[in-house]
């Protein structure tokens, strides 16, 4: 469905759509254009338009061969749109998708067309911003050049800087991804050339490895990455070509080539580079095949003790020597601790039956002739231990009694009302 654009230009076919616009295929008095239509809610800023209308001299200026064009600007209405040379090919990110990684050569030979294209915008006093694959297009009628690439054009420039005003702080994201954000502009420094720089370099890496350094997750932890984390080398690739993308990385700006020296380099290092497959690398996060599963070996008793794991009751099994095991001991019962028979089972006992003993006699001792000397020490023993177990940190629960009952449970979310 065709579309007046202002008065001059018609637009036939949607060609793609990004996160600031819809990009047309169109016609203007000097033949075939694209157009990229900004999106409405942009066009209604005034203060917005008033930017736009100001860059304009800057934006038609930048004529190079590899960078599109812009032939006009057109404000109309609710129409706020770019007019630029139209290029008959795709963008760099759908034969990333596609291929998911590139070549070495070829790799090479694209950044060094974008850089160009940069060095230019640079020398007219123009920073990108927004260096991503997304705005890197591949002219499928063009020459090829090294291991059969494309040629490859920057493009939307200024369209950035245009829309990241300091009081459009919701629309920023639109900017591009976090991926290839230079650390200086995640601590609010001003965007120099040097950014752009950063981003062409991390596309490089991208190219390369199938990923880019420092992505993945949630996008405070890309950038926190940007600023704290070095960048993971790729195996398989000549020392020269992964020096120029650590320097093109670093994280001091005034540490990193100029755009003119960055591809200036990298056509140095084409010949190297030719005959080189596409890496083979993991990314980051990816799990690793599972182990062949092993039936554990059980210890012996003086293999625990040599890592030492010491059993509080003579007879026990040794406790498990990990930093929860005060969590999972048994308390030893008073008569363990008093050196009575360890490890002596009870019978069990029918419903209603007594344990033995559990009677009193008449003069209210028990059964068996327990003196008082030795009670007196259970009791004097069993205090300690209260003691022992308190310091273990099990709890304040111990049985004092003949019984071997567990300790009652207690909610750790809330407590039970009590029945009225």
């Amino acid at each position: 469905m065709a579309r007046n654009i202002g008065s001059r230009y018609t637009a036939h076919q949607i060609l793609g759509r990004g996160s600031a616009g819809t990009v047309w295929a169109g016609e203007g008095p000097e033949g075939p254009v694209a157009i990229k239509l900004l999106r409405e809610d942009l066009a209604s800023d005034q203060e917005l338009v008033g930017r736009f209308v100001q860059e304009r001299t800057a934006l038609l200026g930048l004529g190079h061969p590899r960078i599109v064009g812009v032939r006009d600007l057109v404000v109309d209405g609710n129409d706020l749109a770019l007019v630029m040379d139209l290029v008959r090919g795709t963008d760099l990110r759908t034969r990333l998708d596609r291929e998911r990684r590139l070549a070495p050569e070829a790799a090479a030979s694209i950044i060094a067309d974008v850089a160009d294209g940069l060095a230019a915008a640079h020398k007219a006093g123009v920073v990108h911003r927004d260096v991503k694959p997304e705005n890197i297009l591949l002219d499928m009628e063009g020459p090829l050049g090294p291991a059969g690439a494309h040629p490859a054009l920057l493009t939307d420039f200024g369209v950035a800087k245009l829309i990241d005003t300091p009081r459009r702080t919701k629309s920023s994201r639109i900017i591009g991804t976090p991926d290839y954000l230079a650390p200086e502009i995640v601590e609010g420094l001003p965007p120099r050339a040097a950014v752009d720089i950063y981003a062409l370099a991390t596309v490089l890496y991208e190219l390369l490895a199938g990923f880019t350094p420092f992505g993945g997750g949630h996008p405070g932890a890309v950038l926190r990455r940007h600023v704290t984390e070095t960048v993971v080398p790729l195996p398989g690739i000549p020392e020269e070509l992964w020096q120029l993308i650590l320097q093109c990385l670093a994280k001091a700006p005034a540490s990193r080539l100029r755009a003119s020296e960055m591809g200036g380099r990298l056509r140095e290092l084409l010949p190297m580079l030719a005959g080189i497959p596409p890496l083979d690398v993991d990314e980051p996060g990816a799990e690793p095949p599972p182990e062949p599963y092993q039936e554990p070996v059980p210890e012996t008793a003086a293999e625990v003790r040599r890592r030492g794991a010491v059993p509080l009751v003579p007879g026990a099994a040794p406790a498990d020597s990990n930093r929860d095991t005060h969590t999972s001991m048994r308390v030893p019962a008073p008569d363990e601790l008093a050196g009575g028979a360890h490890g002596t089972a009870r019978a069990p006992r029918a419903p209603g039956q007594r344990r033995p003993g559990s009677a009193r006699n008449k003069s209210g001792g028990r059964p068996g002739g327990v003196s008082a000397a030795v009670r007196k020490r259970r009791i004097t023993l069993g205090a300690a231990g209260l003691v022992l177990a308190t310091a273990l940190g099990v709890g304040g629960w111990l049985a004092l009694g003949d019984g071997d009952a567990e300790p009652p449970a207690r909610d750790s979310q809330h407590s039970a009302p009590a029945e009225p």
